[in-house]
């Protein structure tokens, strides 16, 4: 059985970033526990992705946790409006877009949290990036900085001193080809992955929006084809 110390949750979307963070968890020796959401997502192929992944790299356990964010609305992957398409990096890399769900990464943390603290988890891993991203708030390094101090203030366990949570965001420094070269490395398949906004009813990218141009982008940094192009 695994030391205690060394259980994790992994937030799990089933997108190329967070494959590689569960890879890199198993890698530093965390038995982990995967953590995905069914919150009204429009891309909500990426839970199918989500299991796949699960499977491909073992985790001790899976779980799904259904929320239903499209009570409020306010962004293009939770309400009926439109998914940007097209855009050039230089738009990208200004403003917040309509694809930021509101509060979304501070919601999961905290889900994160209460699971964490019922497993006796030490260790919290997300696959945020403030590089290759498309300006979301909640994938800054000071978001992360502080939700853990107040992680550490929020639970029965913290107040007793019988644990100290760490969120690790491994690749929020990293472009993505980098990422993509460290899940290589990893042996992630990214083919059993979904990074699109707005995917065909079979899970097929479209290949115009954000996170398909990014991921593209880094697969192209790479020299190499992204698998899921490649088995279009």
């Amino acid at each position: 059985m695994e030391a205690q110390s060394k259980l994790a949750v992994v937030l799990l979307s089933g997108g190329l970033d967070s494959a590689t963070v569960l890879a890199i968890a198993k890698s530093e020796g965390y038995a982990p526990h995967a953590l995905s959401f069914s919150y009204g997502q429009r891309h909500a192929w990426e839970l199918e992705a989500a299991k796949r992944v699960a499977a491909s790299l073992g985790v001790i356990e899976h779980r799904i946790a259904s929320i239903d964010l499209r009570v409020f609305g306010g962004s293009a992957l939770t309400s009926d409006l439109a998914v940007p398409k097209g855009r050039a990096a230089e738009e990208m890399a200004h403003g917040i877009p309509v694809t930021y769900v509101p509060a979304r990464n501070t919601i999961f943390l905290s889900f994160a949290l209460a699971w964490a603290e019922v497993l006796g988890a030490n260790d919290i891993f997300l696959g945020v990036n403030a590089l290759d991203y498309s300006g979301y708030p909640d994938c800054r390094p000071e978001f992360i900085a502080a939700f853990e101090a107040m992680a550490n203030l929020a639970t029965k366990v913290g107040v007793e001193g019988r644990q100290r949570l760490t969120i690790h965001a491994p690749l929020i420094a990293m472009t993505k080809a980098q990422i993509i070269a460290r899940g290589i490395e990893l042996g992630v398949n990214y083919g059993l992955t979904s990074s699109c906004y707005d995917p065909s009813p079979t899970g097929a990218p479209c290949g115009q929006c954000d996170s398909c141009l990014l991921r593209q982008k880094g697969f192209r940094e790479n020299g190499i084809e992204d698998p899921l192009l490649a088995r279009a």
